[in-house]
């Protein structure tokens, strides 16, 4: 298996998340339910963004600075902690729906960019031998996190 079968993998995951946040997001009546699901989904794509900078973006940093897309990546990300933050710190329920739905929508549009262009560069350009092995590295910190 190849990192980039990974990370795909974790991103359908992701956009089946994002479906139930969309569903249940407008039909929660307490701020405490909304900032919950935007902590979870913080946490979750916190671990998932760790793993694909150091493992993908990183070895494919000066390409996609070529390209034009490395600061748009990075800006990305930070739009997408911003709302989720913000969605936490809301005074009320509708401005925590907001930020959250926000967060979601950003999300989308990300990973339809990483699979458009990061995934399709690294496969293009690195090694299927390098692939693998950055699944295998992988593999080992997701084995670490769970014991």
């Amino acid at each position: 298996m190849k990192i980039t079968d990974a990370l795909l993998a974790e991103h359908v995951v992701f956009h089946n998340l994002f479906d139930q946040v969309e569903c249940m997001a407008p039909r929660m009546k307490s701020i405490t339910e909304v900032t919950s699901l935007a902590r979870l989904l913080e946490s979750l794509l916190k671990a998932h963004s760790d793993v694909e900078e150091e493992l993908l973006i990183e070895p494919l940093e000066h390409c996609l600075e070529q390209i034009g897309h490395c600061e748009t990546f990075h800006q990305e990300h930070q739009e997408i902690d911003h709302n989720l933050k913000q969605a936490q710190l809301a005074r009320n329920v509708r401005q925590a729906r907001v930020h959250l739905l926000a967060a979601v929508v950003s999300s989308r549009k990300h990973f339809d960019k990483e699979e458009r262009i990061v995934f399709p560069l690294a496969e293009k350009l690195l090694k299927s031998r390098t692939l693998t092995a950055l699944w295998n590295t992988w593999t080992e910190q997701r084995n670490r996190t769970l014991h």
